[in-house]
Parts: C-alpha cells; structure tokens; sequence
C-alpha cells in the first residue's frame, strides 16, 4: 500500500485534517487539474487519512507538476 493519495481538497484542508489527526505529512503538492497530492510519513496515517478523505479521493493517474532542477 502506498503512503500517497489524490484528493480533491485543496492543501490547507489537508494540512488541517492531518493536524486534527495527529497524522505528519512527507510531501504535498496542488494538482494542477485541481485537488492535492499528499504523501504521509507512515502508511498506518495514509489508511486512517485515505478512510476520511474517502468521498474526495481521485481515482486513476494523475498529472503532476514537472520537478525542474536549476543548473
């Protein structure tokens, strides 16, 4: 199991139910369709985050905002 999910709420929604859960984000990033990528430090928070957001949740791929490096 993975310890990233698509949602459609925006990161402040996110930041705040993980925060009001106790659960501690790795990354996150805004989908540029809309909606948020988040990775979670444990997977055990990804399941109880994946179970909340369950009505939000994206399915399918997504497209992600490309990493530039400078240099």
């Amino acid at each position: 199991m993975s310890r990233a999910i698509n949602v459609t709420a925006t990161q402040a929604e996110v930041q705040a139910r993980a925060a009001a859960s106790g659960v501690s984000i790795s990354a996150i990033e805004t989908i540029p369709a809309g909606g948020t990528r988040v990775v979670f430090t444990h997977i055990a928070d990804a399941e109880l985050m994946r179970r909340m957001f369950a009505d939000e949740m994206i399915a399918g791929t997504i497209v992600r905002t490309p990493w530039v490096q400078n240099g």
